[in-house]
């Protein structure tokens, strides 16, 4: 299998950056394949904007969508958008890594969504979304870490429940261009559990790797 983790933490140090790293370390353990875009690392721009073509077919109007389909049809891309497209076509899986930050991915995760999940490439140009989507058969999902403990998260918590919160990301993002979504693995409260229980998290994330074949889709 061909993975690629998209990961979005500043700190290398960071639990969710050890998440990244025990997956990476996983897959190619068992013969898999894995490309990491670590976007911090990279200086990843997330704001999509006129640089992201190399020719305009507008130069008096600028509607993002509609250069995107321009730049699909003509190969207009900028380089990085190109090498992210490449790298996202590739995959198999595709994994978003990422602390939950105001009850979303980080805006550098965000705007990679925004600029390479482009009109032309993801969506339209005749493509389907959903069930129909362009990108049905590779599979989806988000591994996060969160500042709340677990019981903020429950059907009574105060945050809301989990499964609300990332219907978004979910269902908005990778089910939207046909992605099989599976459950996602996430810890809770990382900065505040011990050095014992973050081992026991990369157990418990080492088998949720072993069994992604398994897993029932959310999508």
């Amino acid at each position: 299998m061909k993975v690629l983790i998209v990961h979005a933490h500043p700190e290398p140090k960071s639990f969710c950056s050890s998440l990244k790293n025990e997956a990476v370390k996983f897959f190619e353990e068992n013969n898999h394949e894995v490309k990491v875009s670590d976007l911090y690392k990279m200086g990843f721009n997330p704001v999509g904007d006129k640089y992201d073509f190399k020719e305009l077919s507008n130069k008096e109007f600028f509607k993002y969508q509609a250069e995107q389909m321009n730049a699909y049809k003509e190969n207009l891309f900028s380089n990085e958008l190109t090498a992210e497209m490449d790298k996202f076509m590739w995959a198999d899986a595709i994994n978003f890594n990422f602390p939950l930050w105001w009850f979303s991915v980080p805006a550098i995760l965000k705007g990679w969504v925004d600029r390479v999940f482009a009109m032309g490439f993801a969506y339209g140009a005749g493509k389907g979304v959903y069930d129909t989507g362009a990108f049905k058969g590779k599979k989806g999902f988000l591994t996060l870490t969160t500042g709340g403990p677990e019981n903020s998260y429950g059907k009574n918590g105060r945050n809301g429940e989990m499964g609300t919160i990332l219907f978004h990301i979910n269902h908005g993002m990778l089910y939207f261009v046909g992605m099989d979504v599976l459950p996602p693995f996430i810890v809770y409260g990382a900065t505040r559990i011990s050095d014992e229980e973050r081992k026991q998290h990369l157990v418990n994330y080492r088998n949720y790797l072993s069994n992604i074949h398994s897993h029932n889709k959310l999508y």
